[in-house]
């Protein structure tokens, strides 16, 4: 009997997040045929955790590159699966989430149709509560698509995969428990923004003092906070415009410090 190659691929990067990684796999290991952990060198329990799931997983064991989408690339090219669901360690799919995408793979077996990938909207869980506004909701994701024809450009950090073909919507979200603590959105900001600073530097740009530390933190928070009504997401709303937009300051410390 000839075995088939798998139809889905879960792929998960990871390094060092033996807090985070069982919210993919819990919510997603039933539902897909393979699961790749790309393993940027995590020196905690995340890649026992992850073996202790069962047969359908593999580790990719890679270095952690400061753009950590090279390791999503390496996904690409290493999962067998006909398609890919990405999800990142702190991410999940709602339940109903879930229901959709098994729908969904019982069709994509025998798609006839030009779509290569699905845009999924995420809710971000932020000091308490989803933020469902200050234009961070929907927070497109392109996390479902054909393996053969989806690549990244890995150009930034923040880029999404390109895929060659139509792309539709689900319905339903992905759920990103990103920020619990304050701690943990100030650690992640810091790292973003030195990402940032260190692009500035590899291209030779020296930012502007006047855009980054008035223009683009005044124009940046007024659009969250009251253009796309941050206000109503209470503090939780307040800190994220706040953070989004002196954000712009340390990028210009970092990238003028060197």
């Amino acid at each position: 009997m000839i075995k088939r190659p798998p139809l889905l691929t879960l792929t998960i990067p990871t390094y060092n997040e033996e807090k985070n990684i069982r919210l993919p796999l819990d919510s997603a290991y039933d539902l897909v045929d393979e699961v790749l952990i790309v393993d940027g060198g995590s020196t905690d329990k995340t890649v026992e955790i992850a073996k202790s799931y069962g047969p359908k997983v593999s580790i990719l064991s890679v270095d952690n590159p400061p753009n950590f989408l090279l390791n999503k690339q390496r996904a690409i090219d290493n999962a067998k699966g006909d398609w890919i669901l990405q999800l990142d360690a702190d991410e999940r799919l709602s339940p109903e989430l879930r229901l959709e995408i098994r729908y969904l793979k019982s069709s994509l077996q025998h798609q006839t149709s030009n779509i290569s990938g699905y845009w999924i909207p995420r809710k971000n869980w932020f000091l308490g509560r989803y933020l469902m506004k200050g234009g961070v909701y929907p927070d497109a994701v392109l996390r479902l698509y054909q393996r053969e024809k989806a690549h990244f450009a890995l150009k930034n950090v923040h880029e999404h995969a390109i895929v060659d073909g139509e792309t539709k919507w689900t319905e339903h979200a992905i759920e990103h428990m990103a920020d619990p603590t304050f701690e943990r959105y100030i650690e992640r900001w810091h790292r973003y923004n030195t990402f940032d600073a260190n692009q500035l530097i590899q291209q030779g740009v020296r930012p502007c003092a006047p855009c980054y530390l008035i223009g683009k933190p005044i124009v940046t928070f007024l659009s969250i906070y009251i253009r796309h009504k941050g206000f109503m997401d209470g503090w939780p709303g307040f800190v994220w415009a706040l953070f989004s937009s002196i954000r712009y300051g340390e990028i210009y410390f970092k990238a003028t410090n060197q």
